[in-house]
């Protein structure tokens, strides 16, 4: 399954549009709105790129996330922030005793999931925030290795929750209890399918067909697996900054895949293809609509 770059919006600047400083989480909704959080600030797109509202957060977030009911959920260290689809602050919940930096959020029926990177593990509380048990931290290492200071994952519809275990160069498998079911990936370097570096892969996201899709650092690429872990597709490193690391990564109904460049502070929309070959390389990137500039 081919994948070609289609768009890429935002980027580093001073318009109403851009980041200054930081852009470090994506979601997006279930009509296609893509919502990035940056500089303290969650700012909404179109499908198309274009800016259609922004706010302000209290604390720099890291990541966000968006309940069916349009409930937009921020994360940071040691708190949530829960706003409307219109950006109205509903709420911010604070977990002193067991809740460090909160780099990705899930749900699955009444429960949420919040990746903790201090804490190196994934803690799951019920609708009340009662805390229910913890996620990956039931092995040797106390927790996931996560030497880039991110832990990412993504609960699937059977409620399997997938998480990128970087410095073990695997995407691994877990049920809501924490109990865990199986694991892919191993370390190297010539073999496509496996992963390189000191702790790869770092972010990851599920598409609606199962699909697992996650990012790499030093080379920054995108890649995207089979459920069953066969690698399906690799783009990269040439759409991205050379020096990117924990690029955020999300999938719309339709299978578009956005990424977050970390250096250049903007959104690269990837859709699939019928045509050989996948992305677009950097010089090819002033020529697509809504691209951002480094």
């Amino acid at each position: 399954m081919p994948y070609r770059q289609v768009r890429a919006f935002s980027g580093k600047g001073p318009g109403a549009d851009r980041f200054s400083d930081a852009l470090r989480g994506i979601a997006v909704d279930g009509r296609g709105s893509v919502f990035a959080v940056g500089d303290r600030e969650v700012k909404a797109f179109d499908a198309e790129g274009n800016l259609r509202r922004r706010w302000s957060t209290d604390f720099p977030g890291y990541c966000v996330a968006i309940k069916p009911d349009d409930t937009i959920f921020v994360g940071g260290d040691g708190r949530i922030a829960m706003f409307s689809s219109e950006g109205q602050p509903l709420d911010v919940w604070v977990d002193a005793e067991r809740l460090g930096l909160v780099t990705a959020i899930g749900y699955f029926g009444d429960d949420l999931l919040l990746a903790d990177a201090t804490a190196r593990c994934i803690h799951r509380y019920d609708k009340q925030r009662r805390w229910l048990n913890d996620i990956g931290n039931r092995n040797n290492t106390q927790g996931f290795l996560i030497p880039n200071g991110y832990l990412d994952f993504a609960v699937d519809a059977a409620g399997i929750v997938q998480v990128c275990n970087p410095a073990a160069h695997r995407v691994e498998r877990y049920t809501l209890d924490g109990t865990k079911l199986g694991q892919f990936g191993r370390f190297g370097g010539r073999r496509p399918e496996d992963f390189p570096g000191c702790c790869n892969p770092t972010n990851l996201t599920l598409s609606r067909e199962g699909h697992v899709v996650v990012t790499e650092k030093a080379g920054p690429r995108l890649k995207v697996y089979d459920a069953d872990g066969r690698l399906l597709e690799v783009v990269g490193p040439e759409p991205f900054d050379q020096n990117c690391k924990n690029m955020d990564v999300a999938v719309d109904g339709g299978g578009r895949v956005f990424v977050a460049d970390t250096v250049r502070l903007s959104i690269l929309v990837f859709a699939p293809t019928g045509e050989p070959g996948a992305g677009r390389g950097e010089n090819e990137l002033a020529d697509l609509p809504g691209a951002a500039r480094p």
